[in-house]
């Protein structure tokens, strides 16, 4: 079993309005990532994602590319002390 690994993410760029959130649930639900993604008011997007590192190493590479309609400027990513209490990972409004 890897170590839990937890990631507080603001992605930057043409990020709102191409199905960034959506694409970002599924494929975080597809690598077995726990944590929510959201739109900022600033134009970002702000992501919490948990789970064994490898996965979360793996969708932070896709976080980099986002969808096919995205352009990923920036990702500023924080670690955190993961505290699995996510069940799932989903979209916020």
């Amino acid at each position: 079993m890897s170590m839990a690994r937890r990631v507080h993410v603001f992605v930057s760029g043409l990020v709102q309005g191409v199905f960034f959130r959506a694409a970002a649930c599924e494929r975080a639900t597809d690598l077995g990532v726990k944590g929510w993604v959201r739109n900022l008011p600033d134009g970002r997007v702000e992501i919490l994602a948990e789970g064994a590192s490898e996965p979360v190493a793996e969708f932070l590479d896709w976080c980099a590319d986002g969808p096919p309609r995205a352009k990923v400027d920036s990702l500023e990513v924080t670690e955190e002390i993961p505290s699995g209490e996510f069940a799932a990972f989903e979209v916020r409004r």
